[in-house]
């Protein structure tokens, strides 16, 4: 299960949960609250995993970039070194060499930084999923903590005020006999 769907089984519970009389305040079932978060717990590392593999894809893409670089390299000077013969043919073939390495290093410059903002990119989006679920989570968990919190003060008031009645009756009858 991914974890967008257990929080927005979070969600549910939350919108299906009771209403606290004469109050703003819900009431959840905490145990099934546990486990969407054990089950929260449970699929963070797939989200890391994913992470960790974006990662190793950016170094496969880097290490790629720079053998094709190599190799056009290679082709290049291959390419320089079947033009020697005379002295004018060695000019014109140094010349479309260095033009040919320039271009080969060019290419693969790009490449690399093409090859670097990617990967780049597919990290930061895990990141970015990352660190959003984690805002996700904590925010879910301050407000149901916030809102058992505050049930659990108003049921404490509610039991004050009918002690409280229950001391002035009795108070009240030991007062008649």
């Amino acid at each position: 299960m991914k974890i967008d769907e257990i929080l927005n089984m979070m969600d549910g519970l939350l919108d299906k949960s009771t209403a606290v009389p004469f109050s703003s305040k819900r009431m959840i079932d905490s145990e099934q609250m546990r486990e969407y978060i054990d089950s929260v717990r449970l699929n963070m590392p797939e989200e890391i995993n994913k992470a960790k593999e974006t990662e190793l894809e950016y170094k496969n893409i880097i290490a790629n970039a720079n053998r094709e670089a190599e190799q056009i390299i290679r082709q290049a000077e291959e390419r320089a070194k079947a033009m020697v013969s005379e002295e004018e043919i060695i000019k014109q073939a140094r010349e479309v060499a260095k033009q040919e390495l320039e271009r080969a290093k060019q290419e693969a410059d790009t490449t690399v930084a093409d090859a670097k903002i990617m990967a780049e990119q597919i990290v930061g989006d895990a990141k970015d999923q990352e660190r959003k679920i984690k805002k996700a989570l904590a925010h879910t968990l301050e407000k149901t903590l916030t809102d058992t919190e505050n049930t659990l003060q108003k049921a404490f008031e509610d039991v004050s005020r009918t002690r409280e009645a229950v001391e002035k009756v009795g108070a009240s009858a030991r007062e008649e006999n």
